[in-house]
């Protein structure tokens, strides 16, 4: 495959959308467990905790739990999080909590 010479990123415009204040708190929590899917997969290929990042020994030191992470990491994590539920938003989908979180299943 080719790499694009000409690829031009163009993201939603996020600036009018704005969080309720139900999914705000959420932020943390979703941060955390995204962290928590992110570590269980790098686990399973092999990686391990290392003080620091190298990618040919597969060591990381993210390697830890949500709570001991640098706080640069979990501002990344958050900002994942909350770009993706304001582009959710943007396209028109309703984001409910049900009374039982296993209803949908």
């Amino acid at each position: 495959m080719e790499h694009p010479t000409n690829y031009t990123p163009k993201p939603p415009d996020l600036n009018g959308i704005s969080l309720p204040d139900i999914l705000s708190a959420l932020t943390e929590d979703i941060a955390e467990s995204l962290h928590d899917v992110w570590a269980h997969s790098r686990l399973d290929e092999g990686w391990v905790w290392g003080d620091k990042r190298d990618d040919t020994l597969r060591t990381t030191p993210c390697l830890v739990p949500y709570a001991d992470l640098p706080e640069n990491e979990k501002t990344y994590d958050r900002h994942m999080v909350i770009t993706t539920l304001k582009i959710l938003l943007a396209k028109g989908y309703r984001i409910e909590k049900s009374l039982d979180p296993f209803e949908q299943r």
